[in-house]
């Protein structure tokens, strides 16, 4: 398996051999559904809230005699039937996290650049320049890459800080260290760009079963 090398001018240089373990694998649908749906769940905030009849103002006396009144029997004016009573069954805090195992997170990774590759949306561009934090210098590589309107991963070393400000606010651009991607990341975009060709041997080093 191959990939396209660009310079950032989006002139081609080369190709570079992609390790078959990780962008030629078998891809495993089932495997990249649970961790991108485990994925989406945890990042769920869980902060849903409302007061129940114990949590709001007011009861400790009954409203009225229990006979007698005409009126319906009532306890407390916390009831939920009440205006301002408590939510009678309402969403409460919980933790949506749950975690998934490496093994698991490796398999989808794999499987998911594995799909792109046989795409052919995976490229790499040797070694993007960048000498302050300047929207104008990514958004003209990617249009000299002709990925122009399309959902975009960039993947970058931790030590490109001016790329990563330079393209944070460019539209269905998405940057991120070679360090945190994952299945979802790669699925959810329609082409795949390395900032060079050390981050591919970084992730074939780190993903490779």
């Amino acid at each position: 398996m191959k990939a396209k090398v660009y310079s950032q001018d989006g002139k081609v240089k080369g190709d570079i051999d992609l390790a078959d373990s990780v962008f030629n694998a078998a891809v495993n649908e089932q495997v990249m559904y649970l961790v991108v749906k485990t994925y989406l769940a945890n990042q769920r905030q869980g902060t849903a809230k409302t007061k129940g009849r114990s949590e709001v103002s007011g009861g400790g006396r009954k409203p009225w005699k229990q006979k007698h009144t005409g009126n319906a029997r009532a306890g407390s004016n916390t009831s939920p039937l009440w205006v301002r009573g408590g939510k009678a069954f309402g969403p409460s805090p919980r933790d949506y996290y749950r975690s998934i195992p490496k093994t698991m997170r490796r398999i989808a990774l794999t499987s998911a650049l594995s799909a792109r590759a046989k795409e052919e949306k995976i490229s790499v561009v040797s070694g993007i320049t960048c000498d302050a934090p300047k929207t104008k210098t990514v958004a003209s590589m990617i249009d000299a890459l002709s990925l122009s309107g399309k959902r975009i991963l960039l993947v970058i070393d931790l030590a490109s800080k001016n790329v990563y400000l330079s393209g944070r606010n460019i539209k269905n651009l998405t940057v991120k260290p070679v360090s945190e991607i994952n299945a979802y990341d790669v699925l959810n975009n329609d082409a795949i760009v390395f900032g060079s060709e050390e981050i591919v041997k970084k992730i074939e080093e780190a993903v490779a079963l």
